[in-house]
């Protein structure tokens, strides 16, 4: 694919757009990372191109920093996407806020380079809170909640203070999703209304039990497997009782469209754009 934007600059000027607001059964295309193909990944310039792209919701992976902030990274450590090294909870925000977090990428991936990225810093989650308010839907995942006591509660308390906890109906703008049973559950106990995504990773074939599902409905309005492991046999199973179906991370064409054709609910893709292309040509054939 051709570069879509030369720079980072030309992106802030036409980010005005706003992203949907969708009813919990709707498809939706989830920007992971942002729009990580052709932007370093949760970078606000990231951030902004999936929203371009048609992406639904941003997702923004959480770990929290040595002084109790949570900022927007997917490692644990901040070695593979800056020019330092160490855990992310060895510094303080201020600190993470000195790293280059964009140079890499454009060593990665030299077709999709700009030197602007060189300057990209790793955002806090108030940052990004800040910078798009309620403009677009955000996907956030609690990473290792395990490692940081407190994430559940500062995620809330920021949620809270910019506004994007409102009715059920509102609650659409925000999905929070996690590997971690244990901090979805200490979620739905203090904001019922907030739809929760429990992350599943199969090593084989998966399988959906009567029992699972029992257990998923007290608190989940969903699943997000990985893609390769899963066949039509399952989402449908996992629609039959009023599962949501958000599979990760799907980036090639042919299975974008087996997927629709499954009926899974969204998916997570570096690719938003030729994502929102296959469901519009879904529609378009029904």
């Amino acid at each position: 694919m051709k570069k879509l934007f030369t720079s980072f600059s030309f992106l802030l000027i036409i980010c005005a757009c706003s992203t949907s607001e969708h009813p919990p059964d709707s498809f939706i295309v989830i920007g992971h990372r942002g729009a990580s193909a052709y932007a370093p990944e949760h970078t606000i310039a990231s951030y902004e191109m999936a929203a371009q792209l048609g992406a639904d919701y941003i997702e923004i992976d959480l770990q929290m920093t040595k002084d109790g902030k949570l900022a927007a990274m997917h490692d644990q450590t901040v070695d593979r996407t800056t020019n330092r090294s160490g855990a992310v909870q060895s510094f303080t925000l201020e600190e993470l806020k000195q790293l280059d977090a964009g140079s890499w990428f454009n060593r990665k991936h030299p077709g999709y380079a700009d030197p602007a990225y060189s300057r990209l810093k790793v955002p806090s989650l108030e940052e990004i809170f800040q910078h798009f308010g309620s403009r677009v839907n955000y996907y956030i995942e609690t990473k290792s909640p395990d490692l940081y006591p407190g994430m559940e509660d500062e995620l809330l308390r920021l949620l809270r203070e910019y506004g994007l906890i409102g009715s059920k109906k509102d609650n659409a703008r925000v999905i929070i999703q996690s590997f971690s049973s244990k901090s979805l559950k200490r979620i739905h106990r203090n904001e019922p209304d907030i739809p929760l995504i429990q992350l599943i990773s199969y090593k084989e074939k998966a399988v959906l039990t009567d029992q699972d599902i029992k257990k998923l409905q007290k608190y989940a309005a969903g699943i997000g497997p990985n893609y390769n492991m899963i066949d039509e046999e399952y989402v449908k199973k996992a629609r039959a009782n009023g599962l949501l179906v958000h599979p990760y991370t799907i980036n090639k064409l042919n299975e974008m469209e087996e997927g629709v054709s499954w009926g899974i609910t969204g998916a997570f893709t570096d690719f938003s754009d030729t994502l929102t292309e296959v469901i519009s040509n879904h529609a378009g054939r029904e």
